[in-house]
């Protein structure tokens, strides 16, 4: 089966700046894939020329297996968007404004009272929009990208603005358009939110992808070593400096965090020891997909 999405060096130049640069991904088929990146980073223009709505300068992409073209709006029939600052007619009730999308897409109007279901909106269905908190707000706007029955779903800052009910609620929800099978590209800058639901994530800066892959993956690469010591760190500190293998050292109080393979925990343990250098406890370092991302986008 063909990914849900791929890029093969995808760019758009806007005179003399590069909004996105060599561009290559794959979604597959299913999974929760989170595109990730500062603002000014490429991902809207990205989700842009995916859609048709922007030309790319250069390179290849294809949606659901349909390359970007005169065909692509057969493709997006099965695709569902929703966008950062969802539209919405304020003195509508929710059906009504979900009425008028469906009118418009020529889709079944019985799908309204579905995708009010699934988004947990019937029973305030018909009350005006105006009305509506920030999350319901929200909910309804994914409702409208599920309208279609879509395949693939597009979300951009679906959490924005949400309180943390809201954002748990939003959660629950992508969770449960994922165990339908829909493949959902999300994108976010709620990075708590990217790891718990998305297995691979793509990182951009500047236009460039800077990293790639599954999230477990990426937060083990380099996870380097935690260790805290008896005493004053500053010998254990000057000991660990002379070590070729360790390429960083971070102290916070008597922790030490070692820039080093994972897999020379026990030899460091023991390298401090014959020091005389008493360890209190050492292991991994525990590392979350915001310091991943802040370490490689250079914010940190």
């Amino acid at each position: 089966m063909t990914p849900a999405i791929v890029t093969e060096s995808l760019s758009k130049r806007y005179a003399s700046r590069m909004a996105v640069e060599n561009l290559s991904i794959q979604v597959q088929r299913g999974e929760v894939f989170g595109l990730l990146g500062p603002n000014g980073a490429g991902k809207t223009t990205t989700i842009a020329m995916l859609l048709g709505l922007v030309a790319p300068t250069s390179g290849h992409a294809a949606l659901l297996g349909t390359p970007l073209g005169p065909q692509l709006a057969v493709a997006l029939r099965k695709v569902g968007v929703m966008i950062e600052t969802p539209a919405i007619y304020p003195y509508l009730n929710g059906a009504e404004n979900l009425l008028v999308l469906a009118r418009a897409g020529r889709i079944d109007p019985q799908r309204v009272d579905r995708v009010l279901q699934i988004v947990g909106l019937q029973e305030r269905a018909k009350e005006a929009a105006r009305t509506y908190s920030q999350g319901m707000r929200q909910r309804l706007a994914i409702a409208a990208a599920l309208l279609p029955d879509p395949e693939l779903i597009i979300l951009d800052e679906p959490t924005n603005g949400l309180d943390p009910a809201g954002m748990v609620e939003i959660r629950d929800l992508i969770r449960h358009l994922a165990a339908e099978g829909r493949t959902i590209l999300l994108c976010s800058h709620v990075l708590h939110e990217v790891e718990q639901l998305c297995q691979r994530v793509a990182i951009l800066k500047e236009g460039r992808l800077i990293a790639q892959g599954n999230v477990a993956d990426l937060l083990q690469r380099e996870q380097g070593i935690r260790l805290r010591v008896e005493g004053d760190p500053a010998a254990a500190i000057a000991l660990l400096h002379a070590l070729p293998w360790v390429t960083g050292l971070t102290q916070e109080g008597t922790v030490i965090f070692v820039d080093a393979p994972s897999q020379r925990v026990a030899e460091l343990n023991t390298y401090l020891a014959r020091n005389d250098i008493a360890v209190a406890e050492i292991g991994l370092r525990e590392r979350s997909l915001e310091t991943f991302f802040l370490e490689v986008t250079g914010d940190r």
